[in-house]
């Protein structure tokens, strides 16, 4: 969601490591691919210096910036296919085709068990000579699932994620 915000894509291009942003949750690469690509260029903006004052902060330019893909409402976009896309419209914008893919989310149909499927599909592609992936993500705590919260402390299970479901760290 910070994907397509203006503050977040010129604070990426002051950070000097790489910075990863996630497609729409739509499924569209675009506003991921926009992002990358603002980032890529020096900034200049309203900030805040050590002393606390008012200043203009000014960046160089990110070129570490890659595309996470995390899947969309409609399918994933873990698949071959879909990480051909993504690289041709990366070429397309002028930008080096660098992917994460997140095993998570959309990708697993937030199932968690599925995660594991995502990850075996990208570690064959990544031996199969793709080499625009550059890495996964997963979803992991100490045990596999989530609850929800807000809720009383006492109700709460330690080490039970709660925001998006895990894999446990056994699994992990």
């Amino acid at each position: 969601r910070t994907t397509e915000s203006q503050t977040h894509r010129e604070m990426a291009s002051g950070l000097s490591m790489p910075v990863g942003f996630k497609n729409a949750t739509d499924g569209s690469l675009q506003v991921a691919i926009d992002a990358m690509g603002a980032a890529m260029h020096p900034h200049s903006f309203l900030g805040i210096d050590q002393e606390g004052f008012t200043c203009i902060v000014r960046t160089a330019g990110n070129a570490t910036g890659h595309v996470v893909l995390r899947g969309g409402r409609e399918s994933p976009n873990y698949d071959p296919a879909s990480i051909r896309a993504a690289e041709e419209k990366l070429a397309k914008a002028n930008l080096p085709p660098v992917l994460m893919v997140d095993c998570s989310h959309a990708n697993s149909c937030k199932q968690p068990p599925r995660q594991e499927d995502v990850w075996r599909s990208v570690i064959e592609q990544r031996t199969s000579g793709t080499r625009s992936m550059i890495g996964v993500m997963i979803e992991s705590y100490l045990h596999e699932g989530s609850q929800p919260f807000p809720r009383p402390v006492a109700e709460l299970k330690p080490g039970v994620s709660i925001t998006d479901a895990c894999v446990s760290w056994e699994t992990t």
